[in-house]
């Protein structure tokens, strides 16, 4: 399977579950918001984020080259057992198209290699 790299920094956010979305969460390459009854979950560029919201950062992240129909089975699993098995943590988002990786820096350069060295190809 062949995918892209965004080599951000990103970061993922957790706001109070009623918290307005901020002007800051939509912009940049990748944004996604959650809602959940527990929190508001954010996915940004990092720049945009103020330095006082909790937050994981420094993340880069990889994107499967989608489109992938609905009832395709094992796609993310293919990339995220190779990383599980080198031991990198990973932060796994789905859209309607296809699904995206994210990846702390400290853990980037393994992740590249593992994937490679599993098949995975690399979009230039």
């Amino acid at each position: 399977m062949k995918f892209t790299t965004l080599p951000g920094p990103f970061a993922i956010c957790k706001l109070d579950p009623a918290a307005t979305i901020p002007d800051w969460a939509a912009a940049g390459v990748l944004s996604s918001l959650t809602r959940t009854p527990n929190e508001l979950s954010i996915i940004c560029e990092q720049a945009n984020v103020p330095q006082d919201i909790k937050a994981e950062r420094d993340f880069s992240c990889i994107r499967l080259e989608g489109p992938f129909d609905f009832q395709a089975i094992g796609i993310l699993e293919s990339f995220l057992a190779p990383l599980a098995k080198a031991g990198v943590p990973v932060f796994a988002l789905s859209t309607y198209d296809t699904d995206w990786i994210l990846i702390q820096e400290k853990y980037w350069k393994n992740a590249l290699a593992v994937l490679m060295n599993t098949g995975h190809g690399m979009v230039s």
